[in-house]
């Protein structure tokens, strides 16, 4: 079992830039896929962002394509989530989750483990 931690969370203007790390300890990390998600105030958990086993193997949810870059370095045992051009639409808690399969997916039902959030303000 894999335990996760996300964090890099802040205060940031619109258009700025944030980079979130999900570091995790025990398991076999490099079998593990990541993925991110974010809630906002009153609404629904949402999946933003996932990497496989393989870096080629991610997925962006539409809203964040072309801003959000997602990465990992196994021998840190942590995955990133690189945050650039931030909207207030961004705004929510961000969670990691893992799941002991190659392939990711955005949605939640796919992660068996949850980290603890970080929150991401974005002021306009």
């Amino acid at each position: 079992e894999v335990q996760l931690q996300a964090s890099g969370g802040g205060l940031v203007q619109e258009g700025g830039s944030l980079r979130l790390s999900c570091a995790a300890s025990g398991g076999t990390f490099d079998e593990y896929s990541i993925g991110w998600f974010r809630q906002a105030p009153g609404k629904e958990r949402e999946g933003v962002s996932c990497i496989g086993v393989t870096e080629g193997g991610s997925q962006y949810v539409d809203s964040v394509k072309g801003r959000f870059t997602v990465s990992r370095d196994n021998a840190k045992k942590t995955v990133y989530l690189q945050m650039n051009n931030l909207k207030p639409a961004d705004t929510g808690v961000y969670f990691c989750a893992s799941v002991l399969f190659p392939r990711c997916h955005i949605g939640r039902s796919w992660y068996d483990y949850w980290g603890q959030g970080t929150l991401v303000t974005v002021s306009s």
